[in-house]
């Protein structure tokens, strides 16, 4: 299969820089995947969508001011992206100019922050062994200096409201660099609406990482690998989906990174194993889905990884379909951009 396939045209004003206000005010197409019928309705009409005894599995992690701007004690700029926790003090990181931190460099922030590089992680990703100084813990001294990471195609710079708008309402776990962005369009107000129809909301955690925008750089989709992310899933949101399936009620992933973390976590039959682990799992046309049977996700890339799972789940060619139906009518695409519900 060829990652050309999953080309598309896009003008660029429609890509969105700045998310809906309310949040579940923004456009939702519903697709139907067994007929390829469209709908075109507001967010938080998603609730008549849903029926009492559905199971809404979201993603609650959340993103970690993760873009660190420092000096080399020898002099010069670097920037780093923090990518994930090996141990306390120990970060895998992207970093730029890559070239310039050797093993044993030392990196200064501030007057309490600096860091020591241990090593490779492969290209452009270095191992750092952060050092504090003081009463803060590391989160807090990121909360403080650290930058939100927004994704490249936001074309500007980062501002005081992204801290809360480039994160979901139920955001608990510290560790994404990036936003499980399905989950963005959803208030307090409307999850509490769900609740009181008798829509069953239970969480997982996919710590998101930089690979969500890596550029698919094969010719055949086959040949493509993912990096690998941390997830946990809870007894309860495990229990919550067996209970669900035994009923014949519908479990709806809001987002591609809960779809990857319920289909990780499942064995052959779709019984999901509650736990934490981790995943490389990269789903294209072709996979046989073990435990979703609807899905809330945004308008992902051209030729993206993300486009390839939701082609795999409702079709290339309807997905594709869908795509161009959103652009001629005005649809706003990626990480702010509008939601589509496959159902």
């Amino acid at each position: 299969m060829k990652v050309s396939e999953f080309d598309y045209e896009l003008p660029k004003e429609l890509i969105a820089k700045f998310p809906a206000e309310p949040r579940d005010s923004s456009r939702l197409m519903v697709l139907h995947r067994k007929t390829g019928e469209i709908k075109h309705r507001v967010f938080r009409d998603i609730i008549n969508y849903l029926e009492e005894g559905d199971l809404l599995v979201i993603n609650d992690t959340k993103v970690i001011p993760a873009r660190l701007f420092g000096r080399l004690d020898t002099g010069g700029k670097v920037e780093l992206l923090l990518i994930r926790q090996i141990e306390p003090d120990l970060w895998e990181v992207m970093a730029r100019p890559a070239r310039k931190l050797k093993e044993g460099k030392r990196l200064i922030f501030d007057d309490e922050l600096s860091g020591v590089v241990r090593g490779y992680s492969g290209e452009g990703k270095r191992l750092v062994e952060f050092e504090l100084v003081g009463d803060k813990t590391f989160m807090e001294k990121l909360e403080e200096i650290g930058h939100v990471p927004l994704p490249p195609y936001i074309e500007r710079e980062e501002r005081r409201e992204d801290r809360e708008k480039y994160q979901t309402v139920f955001a608990k776990r510290e560790g994404a660099v990036a936003a499980p962005t399905a989950g963005l369009h959803f208030t307090k107000e409307l999850l509490e609406k769900l609740k009181e129809k008798g829509i069953i909301i239970k969480p997982v955690t996919l710590h998101v990482g930089p690979g969500t925008f890596k550029p698919v750089k094969v010719e055949n989709v086959e040949e493509h690998r993912m990096d690998y992310e941390t997830y946990f899933v809870p007894e309860e949101t495990a229990k919550a989906v067996e209970e669900t399936k035994r009923k014949g009620k519908r479990v709806i992933a809001v987002g591609t990174t809960v779809v990857r973390t319920l289909e990780s976590a499942s064995d052959e039959f779709g019984n999901v194993k509650p736990g934490e682990g981790v995943t490389n799992l990269f789903i294209y046309p072709g996979y046989k889905f073990k435990v979703i049977d609807a899905l809330i996700t945004n308008f992902h890339l051209p030729r993206s990884t993300l486009l390839m799972l939701v082609s795999a789940f409702a079709g290339k060619e309807k997905v594709l379909n869908a795509y161009r139906e959103a652009v001629k009518e005005g649809y706003r695409f990626y990480s702010y951009g509008d939601a589509m519900f496959i159902v």
